[in-house]
């Protein structure tokens, strides 16, 4: 169960940076609101997933969660640049958050 709710923290860190984005785009008292929200869950899942996954790994997984997704969503919706390097070096995130599951 824990490793679910870090993956759920990892992915409301994400919706939170969207929210980041909405603030400056929009500065909406909605878009404050889900702001807080968002960082608010994500934080309360890594809280409950480091009860008992390492803090190193727990913190490790649920930034590279939260970074490798913000990057994609920015790609896909945000028309940012998708270059080769970039997406390799997203890679490399990925493949180091899948390395400290598998020592876990």
């Amino acid at each position: 169960m824990a490793w679910v709710a870090l993956i759920a923290a990892g992915l409301c860190e994400m919706l939170g940076v969207v929210a980041i984005k909405r603030v400056t785009t929009y500065r909406h008292w909605t878009s404050y609101l889900f702001l807080v929200i968002a960082f608010g869950l994500s934080f309360s899942l890594l809280t409950f997933a480091m009860s008992e996954i390492s803090m190193g790994t727990a913190y490790a997984i649920w930034t590279g969660i939260g970074t490798v997704s913000s990057a994609l969503l920015g790609m896909i919706a945000f028309g940012e640049p998708r270059e080769r390097k970039r997406i390799a070096y997203i890679g490399l995130i990925i493949a180091s958050t899948v390395g400290l599951k598998w020592i876990s």
